[in-house]
């Protein structure tokens, strides 16, 4: 194998290996010759394929296998391991671009970060590299242990405990306790770096054989933020103190929740012995990656559409509508929010949360997406601010439909909802007045 390997058969590269997962919706072992005819020099399948195949009794448990094989044979490339309950994927994307300072770094794809996704990142790692960076996420207990034995880990980052998933662990002690397996995984000559201002994780250190260095505002932390401010972008800037040295941070970042992720990205480069200095050239450097995640697009009309629409929970609800208020300025702002999934039981209490949010930061106009839970969301937000604008919509077509009505030129809208409710879809069309004038 000469490419990376792959389990979607329009992603194969030539030289690479189809892996023919069965999935909920469609079996690849149907597009095994598909991929062959991309380029794939192989199958990785469960039966006979009629090309060329590697036939296993599983081919996940397989493809695992792959990876940790992968690993071996590049001995001096060192795993970082990062989770968390938000802000996994743009944390993930500063490291990426801070630690090429201290050698050559490859990272996690997109937010691929499961039993699938993990081992297809390993995947792409050649013998030059010398950090791999990657995001392990979880479910339940257990899953990020399952991780770290197909990639150990020598730097293990936790980010923090919010309530993503709350509905299938049951509460967030119990997430703590799945992402603690993280740091529970990490040699005694390892790494691991905890956030120092959330308590669940700070405590994360008694779980660990590793040295431990934290970050965080509190003043305590060993990587740390003093003088934090914003412009009128909602862009932040910080001094960055750590190891005796200070160096100042400006970061092209929308939202002040990524001082948290730079931090913890600083926190990794330093441990690892980078220079402060060189660190925050890096990160005020560091450009925004993934999509769908704070990306702020401009339109001649001068409305700003916030696109931050991949996912959404309680916790990056919280920091979407902060940032929003702060790039406000005076300007109208309008609220297009999906429902929150996977919270359980806890959906309820945790969507009238947010909607209590939206009436405290000023929001103009709120479109709420969905059903029930969208409904509890509004109905808490005008109950808080009566004065608040608020709208239903069914689904994410509707949304768009109605925010191009109720969107007046110089406006700042936030797109945002869990990936399911498919609001990318209404970010990006708003962001396009041209193509939305033509579709109307």
């Amino acid at each position: 194998m000469t490419a990376p390997a792959a389990v979607d058969s329009r992603a194969v590269e030539r030289g690479g290996l189809f892996a023919a997962l069965a999935g909920e919706h469609a079996d690849g072992h149907t597009f095994a010759a598909d991929a062959v005819k991309a380029g794939a020099v192989a199958v990785l399948a469960g039966r006979p394929v009629g090309v060329p195949a590697v036939v296993v009794d599983d081919v996940l448990d397989a493809l695992a296998a792959l990876a940790r094989t992968v690993l071996a044979e590049v001995p001096q490339a060192m795993v970082i391991g990062l989770t968390g309950s938000a802000g996994k994927t743009g944390t993930k994307d500063l490291i990426a671009q801070v630690l090429p300072e201290l050698g050559p770094t490859i990272a996690t794809m997109k937010s691929f970060n499961g039993e699938i996704g993990m081992p297809l990142a390993v995947t792409h790692v050649d013998r030059d590299v010398r950090y791999i960076v990657l995001e392990m996420g979880a479910r339940g207990i257990g899953h990020i242990s399952h991780l770290t034995r197909i990639a150990p880990p020598m730097v293990g980052l936790v980010l923090n405990m919010g309530t993503a998933h709350v509905g299938e662990f049951g509460g967030r002690e119990q997430i703590a306790q799945a992402k603690g397996e993280l740091v529970e995984a990490l040699p005694a000559k390892g790494l691991a770096i905890l956030n120092a201002d959330d308590p669940l994780v700070a405590a994360m250190a008694h779980r660990t054989r590793a040295q431990v260095l934290t970050f965080g505002i509190d003043r305590n932390a060993h990587v740390r933020a003093v003088d934090v401010t914003l412009d009128p972008a909602g862009r932040a800037s910080f001094t960055l103190v750590a190891a005796g040295s200070d160096a100042r941070v400006e970061l092209s970042l929308h939202g002040v929740h990524h001082v948290s992720n730079a931090l913890a990205a600083a926190a990794v480069a330093i441990g690892l012995g980078a220079d402060v200095e060189k660190t925050a050239d890096a990160l005020s450097r560091a450009v925004l990656v993934a999509s769908g995640r704070m990306e702020v697009t401009d339109r001649p009309d001068r409305v700003r559409v916030i696109n931050d629409a991949f996912n959404a929970n309680p916790d990056s609800m919280k920091a979407a509508l902060a940032a929003l208020e702060a790039m406000a300025d005076g300007r109208r702002t309008v609220a297009v929010l999906g429902e929150m999934k996977e919270l359980g039981a806890a959906g309820g209490d945790g969507h009238r949360q947010v909607g209590r949010l939206v009436a405290a930061s000023g929001v103009n106009v709120l479109i709420a997406v969905g059903s029930a839970d969208a409904q509890a969301l509004a109905e808490a937000a005008q109950e808080d601010d009566p004065r608040l604008q608020v709208v239903s919509a069914r689904d994410r077509d509707h949304a768009l439909t109605l925010v191009r009505d109720l969107i007046e030129p110089g406006d700042i809208a936030l797109v945002k909802g869990s990936h399911s409710v498919g609001l990318e879809h209404t970010a990006v069309c708003l962001a396009q007045p041209a193509a939305a004038a033509e579709d109307r």
